[in-house]
C-alpha cells in the first residue's frame, strides 16, 4: 500500500537534516517516527482500557488497596526486603 504525506518546507528541511546526521534516507526517519507514535499511542490506549476495567471492577466489588500500600510495594522492588503485592480488601 503506497501513502503520501504532505509536510510543510520547514519540517521537510528538519527531517531531511536528520536523516543526514544520522546518516539514513529522510524516509526511514519519517517511517521510524510514524512507528514509535503508533506504538506510544496503542500502549495508551491499552493502559486507559486498563484502568477503565479497574474502575469498573472497583465499583463492582469495592476491592482494592490504598496508594500508601502500592508505594510502599513499590519501594520494596528491587532490594533484599522485596515484597509481593498487597492483598486487596474492601
Amino acid at each position: 500500500m503506497a501513502t503520501s504525506l504532505k509536510i510543510d518546507d520547514a519540517l521537510k528541511h528538519r527531517v531531511q537534516q536528520l536523516a543526514s546526521q544520522r546518516r539514513r534516507s529522510p524516509h526511514g526517519v519519517m517511517l521510524e517516527a510514524i512507528q514509535q507514535y503508533v506504538e506510544r499511542e496503542e500502549a495508551r490506549e491499552r493502559f486507559k482500557q486498563e484502568a477503565l476495567a479497574s474502575w469498573a471492577s472497583y465499583r463492582e466489588t469495592g476491592r482494592h488497596f490504598t496508594a500508601e500500600e502500592a508505594r510502599a510495594w513499590l519501594n520494596t522492588w528491587g532490594t533484599d526486603d522485596e515484597v509481593t503485592v498487597p492483598e486487596c480488601h474492601e
